[in-house]
């Protein structure tokens, strides 16, 4: 690799780390991460509801059991914002290879492929929410249709007596097992980056893939089936809870081909509420089909009839020198020399051939697979579509996966990001070759003033999504009690606390309520209902016995009831709105531990522990062993067996 092509590889990384920082760049700050659904802590423990043993859904598995491991080594909060900038890069630069390697386009088009990536309302929406785990997924598709199409290009053309041939294509299988573990911190990024490969891999690698998702989801897949979590059915009233949501002049469907529709309203930011909204959904929508064609093929012969094609279009008129070789060209495909071909004459063209059409049919999957991400949760959001989802998850376990359709959305990512990319090739292409045409090269606006021009219209309708989100994401700061509390949980029985309710509004937390963070504060499990208030509505969760307790609680039942529900300690936080009821009567009965003005934690006499059997816990370990091994064994392999392109 040339000096130039060297620097140019490292523009779209460093273009994509400073967007990664402009969008989450407030977590730099010492703190930790509290907002909504994201609860980041500066310890966490190995309790069976980590491992995802408790009587809940196991939802934050493995990303909870990760966090027990490493926080006693890194301060918790500063793995959870390590990781959200992490993933943040990962999706950008994912992108710019993505288009490199399936388009060649030069740098300018990887920056374009990298600001759709990331500047998004599905990007701006889960920050919001807190979904910090399932961006990860996010940010693994782009790598794992990568890892898709070198498995491709490599399992079907590498002869097997070639060791250097042997390696890459072990280098991509590698690849493929780090997405799905990376993806799969939960159980819905699993699902995304599965299915993404799936549709993908080629029919001869299927079986391969779904063996390494199976192995990578081990987590909860044995959580769900020790738990019993597996086998229960989710509350159908979840599903037009979580639906997708029409924005301002958009509908539900105009939303999502926009990136955007999340289920809470409160989730967007401001620039989403007004007609911007339609402005930058109108954008989007003008770059992406300005590329369509070159993605799927196709280009428009003299007649005026479309006819396939399986390379990008190139031009006579000369805009970037990256751009203007042939598809065939030995150069521009640096797998063959992964391929035990010749490397002159008909041969090496015939493999630059057999490449490209690979490179069709993951672009192609890819534009199907953003169709269905479309298509299916706006269908989803429609009456008979929401009857058909609420029979699902009421009838076959594991369903609720799917009763936040927007989710899935994020399928749509690379196909969007190659097609930005193309159509900013071909518009720059275009202009040069008018200007060559009429001897006009001076007017010719070049291959980086275009990606200037995408860019800028990609990002200034959605100019609030710097810094946190305008502001929203923001680290805090936890009272010292908090750290007393967790001390002084030295005994048998679970963690019941008060008020009732799952989230909470804490002085020092901001304006809008977010999950409790006793449950990764605490030595000891800490019982939660799963149950979710959306929309003025109540979602019910799978957390029967944790019903049970709150129940009594709340009726005021005698210590000797919670004792033998297996609660060990009360924790009451006191500077947080919710429930009490008549648990004054209750707490009378115990023993106070610890109390300040913000916590104050009781124990409760003779409990009996409820815990997970010691086989259940040893099983869940292997899955969580293996899903590290594959986590850090296939990066190392993907990055110790890099295609010569990348090895530079």
């Amino acid at each position: 690799m040339t000096r130039r092509n060297r620097w140019a590889s490292f523009v779209p990384a460093g273009y994509s780390g400073s967007l990664a920082v402009l969008i989450a760049g407030p977590l730099l700050a010492p703190g930790y991460l509290l907002l909504r659904d994201a609860v980041s802590t500066p310890r966490s423990y190995m309790t069976d509801s980590a491992l995802g043993l408790g009587d809940a859904a196991p939802r934050a598995v493995p990303q909870d059991a990760m966090l027990a491991t490493l926080s006693p080594i890194v301060d918790g909060g500063l793995i959870v914002k390590t990781i959200l900038l992490v993933a943040l890069w990962a999706a950008g630069y994912g992108a710019a290879v993505l288009a490199r390697e399936l388009l060649q386009v030069s740098t300018g088009p990887q920056l374009v492929a990298v600001t759709v990536a990331l500047w998004n309302p599905y990007v701006a929406e889960r920050v919001l929410q807190g979904h910090w785990s399932l961006l990860t997924g996010y940010a693994a598709l782009p790598w794992t249709a990568l890892a898709a199409y070198r498995i491709r290009i490599r399992g079907r053309w590498v002869s097997g007596s070639d060791a250097g041939a042997r390696g890459g294509a072990v280098g991509a299988w590698g690849a493929l097992a780090g997405c799905f573990a990376a993806a799969g911190l939960t159980p819905t990024g699993a699902l995304l980056a599965g299915g993404t490969a799936v549709v993908l891999v080629g029919r001869r690698s299927v079986l391969g893939t779904l063996v390494l998702l199976s192995a990578a989801s081990a987590p909860w897949l044995a959580a769900a089936a020790l738990s019993g979590a597996g086998t229960a059915s989710s509350d159908p009233a979840g599903i037009a809870a979580f639906a997708a949501r029409a924005e301002p002049a958009l509908g539900t469907l105009g939303s999502l081909v926009g990136l955007g529709g999340i289920w809470n309203a409160d989730s967007v930011p401001a620039s989403r509420t007004t007609p911007l909204a339609l402005i930058a959904t109108a954008l989007l929508l003008i770059v992406v089909v300005i590329g369509l064609r070159t993605t799927a093929g196709i280009k428009t012969s003299t007649n005026g009839h479309a006819n396939a094609q399986s390379t990008p279009p190139t031009s006579t008129a000369r805009v970037d020198e990256s751009d203007t070789g042939t598809a065939t060209n030995p150069s521009k495909h640096p797998e063959i020399g992964k391929i035990t071909v010749a490397t002159s004459g008909d041969k090496a063209a015939r493999a630059g051939d057999r490449i490209d059409r690979e490179s069709l049919r993951v672009r192609r999957g890819l534009l199907i697979l953003a169709a269905f991400a479309v298509v299916l949760p706006a269908l989803g959001a429609t009456s008979w579509g929401m009857s058909g989802l609420e029979w699902l998850v009421a009838h076959v376990p594991g369903a609720g996966l799917l009763r936040d359709t927007q989710k899935y959305v994020a399928l749509a990512m690379p196909a969007y990001a190659l097609c930005a990319a193309a159509g900013c090739r071909a518009v720059a292409m275009r202009f040069a070759a008018n200007s060559a045409a009429t001897k006009k090269p001076a007017r010719s606006p070049g291959m980086a003033l275009t990606a200037m021009v995408f860019i800028a219209l990609l990002v200034l309708p959605l100019f609030d999504m710097a810094w946190g989100v305008d502001g929203a994401l923001k680290p805090v700061h936890y009272p010292v009690g908090w750290q007393r509390v967790a001390e002084r949980i030295d005994g048998p029985g679970d963690v019941a606390v008060l008020p009732g309710g799952m989230f909470r509004k804490f002085p020092y937390s901001g304006k809008v309520a977010v999950l409790d963070p006793a449950p990764r504060m605490l030595p000891r499990d800490v019982l939660q209902t799963g149950e979710l208030p959306v929309h003025g509505r109540t979602v019910a969760g799978e957390g029967a016995r944790a019903r049970e307790v709150e129940t009594a609680l709340l009726h005021g039942d005698s210590a000797r009831r919670l004792a033998q529900l297996g609660v060990g300690w009360v924790l009451v936080e006191r500077t947080t709105p919710g429930p009490l009821g008549e648990s004054k009567t209750t707490l009378a009965q115990l023993d106070s531990v610890y109390t300040d003005d913000q916590l104050a934690l009781y124990r409760v006499p003779e409990t009996t522990d409820k815990g997970a059997h010691s086989a259940y816990r040893a099983i869940a370990y292997v899955a969580h062993i293996l899903w590290a091994a594959l986590l850090v064994g296939g990066l190392l392999l993907a990055a110790i067996l890099r295609p010569p392109r990348e090895n530079g």
